[in-house]
């Protein structure tokens, strides 16, 4: 399981828990109906947004659901789960990006894959994933090639990016490749009218997906020598927070122009907890500040932070947003706050990978697994409900801590609006 969108049961509440789970069974068994049982490893929380919105906007129907048996990750438990042309894009989706992701590590030659008959096996499965995909795709109307037009103009764009090449340059293809998705839920959905904002906020939501994955991971892969676009291109942390807050506020504007038949669960995703994703990767804290009512998507009272995390104001048109220029943390961690010293030193003070030098520091992550590594990982937390029942576990491939979906949580500090109650 991975993506950016991981809420945790306690904000969630019964309601919204119970449809949210609906939709990451229904994405796993779409994956597994019509590709197989391996396919189930691309299972991810960003991908089940997809079916959350077909669903969001589609009339409401008994054939959106079906009950599922009994299942580890649930328990040994039969549950309600979601089927039909949402879950199966989700899984076109899924699995051809899946698919595109480990051509590159192939390419990369990372961890076991540097070994010729591993990848050669891992090629196979690529192709194969790729393949089903695009027929999946094909089945509900969606054609998977500017997915894969956007993993090919990526490879080209990074290869020619550097210094002073602005990041939304690089982010690009991610979020052309997010549009397309989102605006053909409105297809499924039989709303045509809302394909134009959904486009618009799935552009903003790849932005994101793109510029905190480079986030989360700049540290790893400055330690691994590989390519990250933050770090190669100089951005500092509050140019890059500054673009992830317009995001956010983008897609809130987005949304409201939506017509949605039940948008609770794709607003608490797509508003609340893409606000917590942010305040996560950037290490700091959104449940901690006083909410205020403001009016949201589809004509809900929504949450607003009063923006008092750092200098600005959230939605205040882009600069300064959520603190400016505010340094997050006294220390550069292994001497690469993007910048300054010598990466490697054995000191946590000033590195050299070029840009501003404002980033704050931490714990040196683990180094990540390779992909059949990952895999083998990923099945044991499945198969021990780790996944599902842990407070909290090490990502499969990543090795970042991740909360368990169904977990019990005793927070007392966030809140939600009255649109999730």
């Amino acid at each position: 399981m991975f993506g950016i969108v991981r809420p945790c049961s306690h904000r969630l509440g019964e309601g919204l828990k119970t449809q949210w789970m609906a939709h990451l069974c229904g994405l796993c068994l779409a994956l597994r109906g019509d590709h197989g049982q391996f396919a189930r490893v691309v299972t991810n929380y960003d991908g089940l947004i997809i079916s959350v919105l077909t669903e969001a906007q589609a009339e409401r129907s008994v054939a959106w659901r079906r009950t599922a048996g009994p299942c580890p990750l649930r328990g040994m438990r039969t549950a309600s789960v979601a089927q039909g042309e949402g879950a199966r894009l989700a899984a076109a989706v899924s699995l051809v990006l899946a698919s595109a992701k480990v051509r590159d590590h192939v390419v990369d030659g990372d961890g076991l894959l540097a070994r010729r008959p591993v990848a050669a096996a891992a090629r196979r499965v690529a192709g194969k994933w790729g393949r089903e995909g695009a027929s999946t795709g094909a089945d509900v109307g969606f054609d998977t090639a500017v997915l894969l037009d956007a993993v090919e103009r990526q490879e080209g764009i990074e290869a020619l990016a550097g210094p002073g090449t602005s990041l939304l340059t690089v982010t690009e293809p991610t979020e052309t490749a997010t549009a397309a998705a989102f605006a053909h839920t409105a297809v499924l959905a039989g709303r045509p009218g809302n394909a134009e904002p959904l486009a618009e906020a799935g552009r903003l939501f790849g932005r994101l997906a793109h510029l905190l994955d480079a986030v989360e991971d700049r540290v790893a892969d400055a330690e691994a020598g590989a390519w990250n676009p933050i770090t190669a291109l100089g951005t500092s942390r509050a140019e890059a927070r500054r673009l992830a807050d317009d995001a956010l506020h983008g897609i809130r504007l987005a949304l409201a122009e939506v017509r949605f038949t039940d948008a609770k669960l794709a607003h608490f995703l797509l508003v609340h907890e893409l606000e917590r994703s942010v305040a996560r990767a950037f290490g700091t804290t959104s449940c901690g500040h006083a909410p205020h009512e403001v009016s949201g998507a589809s004509g809900h009272e929504v949450t607003a932070y009063d923006g008092s995390h750092g200098s600005g104001a959230y939605g205040s048109g882009g600069s300064g947003s959520y603190g400016g220029g505010a340094n997050h943390g006294a220390g550069n961690h292994r001497g690469d706050a993007y910048g300054g010293g010598d990466h490697g030193s054995g000191n946590y003070g000033g590195g050299n990978h070029g840009g501003s030098g404002d980033w704050s520091g931490g714990e040196p992550p683990k180094p990540r697994r390779g992909f059949w590594a990952g895999c083998a990982v990923a099945i044991g937390l499945c198969c021990t409900c780790r996944l599902c029942c842990a407070k909290e576990y090490e990502g499969p491939w990543s090795r970042k801590k991740r909360e368990g979906a169904c977990r019990d949580c005793d927070c007392d500090c966030c809140d939600c609006c009255s649109c999730c109650d």
